[in-house]
């Protein structure tokens, strides 16, 4: 009887190690990059779509590995990765007049390629960029120690194809 017992107790142990294996498997570190996908209003919401469509395969040489969770609001190129977020809301950078000024060490707005941008400089050394004057806004985290202006350059003939000018509500 005991033995009984105890085959029946390894024969239920054996289904729930291989399921402790596989889960051990496939719970490894994931290398890619995550971000909060924005929530848009819907002409925002199709601008950025279009934006999905014509972003380029590469950026400052970096091949496009879009973060999780999937979405077309959302891009990503390079590891560390450079994040685009599409259809965010307006930062309240973008109304100080410090910044228009140029007395904000922490925010510059300038432009590259026809497409104006805020630069925010962020805790870990990051930069992070916000398309002014445009009907949606978009922004793109660069990594610290990564050439920005190759970043900027590169994004500008899509923003500038999908997302119009103008304010974005």
């Amino acid at each position: 009887m005991n033995v009984f017992r105890h085959r029946h107790t390894s024969v239920l142990g054996l289904p729930a190690l291989v399921l402790l294996i596989t889960a051990a498997g496939c719970s490894s570190a994931d290398d890619s990059a995550s971000t909060a996908v924005p929530s848009p209003d819907a002409k925002a919401g199709q601008l950025c779509r279009n934006l999905d469509k014509v972003l380029p395969a590469k950026v400052d040489g970096e091949s496009r590995e879009d973060p999780s969770p999937a979405s077309a609001l959302t891009a990503g190129w390079g590891d560390p990765a450079i994040i685009l977020r599409c259809g965010v809301v307006r930062p309240p950078k973008m109304l100080d007049p410090k910044v228009a000024e140029g007395r904000d060490a922490d925010a510059v707005a300038g432009g590259v390629n026809g497409v104006r941008w805020l630069m925010e400089r962020q805790d870990d050394g990051a930069h992070r960029f916000t398309t002014a004057l445009r009907r949606a806004y978009v922004e793109v985290t660069v990594p610290e120690g990564r050439d920005s202006s190759g970043v900027l350059i590169d994004l500008a003939s899509a923003i500038k194809k999908a997302i119009p000018e103008g304010i974005a509500n």
